[in-house]
């Protein structure tokens, strides 16, 4: 395949402070390479040297001749008031389309975003943040990339949203780079991954296949890398003795074999820091308390305007209980999560607390986070130590438990990234006994080895946690129970994500045969009954006659319907099996099995496009 892009030895920094150097890789025609690495690590900036935004402080960036490259930023910024549509058409000002070739790509690009009418209309800026998403995606896509470059494309996007910018780029014909730390959209979607780590040679490892073929590609690599540096220490320890000595430098042999030495004594010293990598230490402190039941709601009602998110719904919270709260966007998650907190009055039923009941919230929006104040003050506000269960620790030393640098204490904290800004709020967490603790998107723009790091505090925590997460691997291994919203009133609780997964499935199932039905209906009726305009002037134009299918179409509309069924019982059989224990602990067979789903997956969408066209010839 021909290669778009190329790095080579491309080095930059942020002021004094070095984030990668000769760091060196290629992107192929068609590839999906999934970009990861630990906050602070340059993804963010490495994407904007890709996107050819921000210049390199060394070395070269190659790209192919009139490469078409699109950037999706994390943060998207559009015109205030502007509609998808205007948007879109604004993309295409400088592409030489004549009008109606503009507006039919600007029509199929908003149809494959999911966008109906009414939001294709509506300001950009009155669409959740998951909508927002798709416009600021389909803004690329609509100059048709050869190359789009993406920075944490799933933040704001529910999981219907995720799901559906999988099914995109498994079917796209451009290359992209995506920066994610979702694991299970990389597995879904990445046929290589590069990490940016200082543990490796060069600042970066890099893996061909999917996410899980890169962890044990990866395994081998610091295995090796790890035995290497004990042959190293033999070796120096052999050489140090052997200098202890006292040997004779007046030969040529002597000189070469202490300059030698000296070589391998700084190469042990790369080695070993190479493989001593930092962790985030979380450890979430309990009030110790004893009682059964720490929040009872009796037919709790909660309607925003004039819509109906939450009605009567009876919920136990009792310690360690791992409840994950799962809904479309604007399905009242953060609602639900603020009434527990108490931020907010019910409309109806009733909320009994334990007494004295101690609640620590972390807010999405981080809006307790002063973005002018440095992280000295942020980690410590009333001077240079902090109370951590029960005794007093040093700013400096409570910053490095969340691997921020020395130097790092009085930048602002706006200057700080994203998964750096999350890691304060967790902090502030840490100092704080709980009872229960309220989550909502706590793994926003966490690198990965933090989300595991969170994982195991919240599955030691042993009070309450309610969890609001798109992360759909946390929830899957946390979750106790989950409760489903729909937005419309109704809250329903289940097992775990596997069993809400099947049941939005058969809601879709439902909701198609519905639309099948009414389409059908419809169809009937028009054959049925001429136009009333047809009947009261017999001058106007005949009717048209209603399009009929070829003979293989109407057999391929008649058995549309079970074949929708059988493919979408397959999904379901290899997502139960993807929830089994030995199946998830057997690489080999996880990533077959995902394999496997991602094609049923595909095969159901193709139905369901296949029927639209099928219905749409017969209007």
């Amino acid at each position: 395949m021909a290669v778009l892009l190329s790095v080579q030895a491309l080095g930059k920094s942020f002021g004094a402070r070095r984030l990668f150097a000769d760091l060196s890789f290629g992107v192929e025609e068609g590839e999906r390479l999934g970009l990861i690495g630990p906050n602070g690590s340059g993804k963010s900036t490495l994407l904007r040297l890709l996107a050819q935004i921000d210049p390199p402080d060394s070395g070269a960036l190659v790209v192919k001749r009139q490469l078409r490259r699109g950037y999706v930023p994390q943060e998207e910024i559009f015109p205030p008031g502007a509609t998808a549509e205007e948007i879109l058409h604004a993309a295409l000002q400088d592409e030489p389309l004549d009008e109606a070739r503009r507006a039919n790509r600007v029509a199929v690009v908003l149809g494959r975003i999911g966008f109906a009418d009414d939001r294709r209309r509506a300001a950009v800026e009155t669409l959740s943040g998951g909508w927002r998403k798709r416009v600021a995606i389909a803004r690329e896509l609509v100059r048709e990339p050869d190359l789009l470059l993406m920075d944490e494309p799933t933040n704001h996007l529910d999981l219907e949203g995720i799901l559906w910018l999988e099914k995109l780029l498994a079917q796209a014909s451009f290359a992209c780079v995506v920066v994610s730390h979702d694991r299970l959209f990389l597995e879904h979607t990445a046929t290589r991954i590069v990490e940016l780590n200082r543990r490796y040679p060069g600042g970066c490892y890099s893996a061909p296949g999917t996410y899980s073929d890169f962890l044990l590609k990866r395994e081998e690599f610091l295995q090796g890398q790890f035995k290497t540096q004990q042959a190293l220490e033999s070796k120096v320890r052999r050489e140090t003795e052997w200098l202890k000595r006292g040997p004779p430098a007046r030969t040529t042999k002597a000189r070469a074999r202490i300059d030698e030495a000296g070589r391998l004594i700084d190469e042990l010293a790369e080695t070993r820091q190479r493989n001593t990598q930092g962790a985030v230490k979380m450890d979430f402190a309990a009030t110790g308390r004893q009682a059964n039941k720490l929040l009872v709601l009796k037919k709790v009602s909660k309607s925003l305007g004039e819509r109906k998110l939450i009605g009567g719904l009876d919920l136990v919270l009792s310690p360690g209980m791992k409840l994950g709260l799962l809904g479309g966007n604007g399905s009242g998650k953060t609602t639900f999560l603020r009434l527990l907190a108490g931020e907010l009055e019910l409309d109806a039923g009733s909320i009994e607390r334990a007494e004295r009941l101690r609640v620590v919230y972390f807010d999405q929006t981080r809006e307790s986070l002063d973005k002018e104040a440095t992280l000295r003050r942020a980690l410590a506000p009333s001077g240079e130590t902090v109370t951590f269960r029960d005794q007093p620790m040093h700013v400096s030393a409570w910053a490095r438990r969340f691997l921020f640098l020395p130097e790092q204490l009085d930048m602002p904290v706006k200057d700080l990234s994203g998964g750096e800004q999350a890691r304060i709020l967790l902090a502030r967490m840490m100092l704080r006994p709980a009872d229960l603790l309220l989550l909502d998107e706590p793994t926003n723009d966490l690198d990965i080895p933090s989300l595991e790091v969170l994982e195991e505090s919240l599955d030691d925590f042993p009070g309450a946690v309610v969890l609001v997460s798109h992360d759909r691997f946390m929830l899957q291994k946390l979750s106790t129970d989950i409760l489903g919203l729909d937005g419309r009133g109704g809250a329903r609780l289940f097992s775990d994500y596997t069993q809400w997964e099947r049941a939005q499935e058969e809601l879709r199932l439902a909701a198609a045969k519905a639309q099948k039905a009414a389409a059908s209906k419809s169809a009937s009726n028009l054959q049925a009954q001429p136009p009333k305009d047809a009947q009261k002037d017999s001058q106007a134009e005949p009717p048209r006659k209603a399009k009929r299918l070829s003979y293989n179409e109407q057999r391929e509309w008649n058995g549309m319907e079970d074949a929708i069924l059988e493919s979408e019982a397959a999904v379901q059989a290899l997502q139960q099996e993807l929830a089994r224990p030995e199946i998830a602990a057997d690489i080999k067979k996880l990533q077959d099995r995902c394999h496997a789903l991602s094609e049923a997956q595909a095969r159901v969408e193709t139905l369901y496009a296949r029927w639209k066209e099928l219905e749409e010839k017969q209007r």
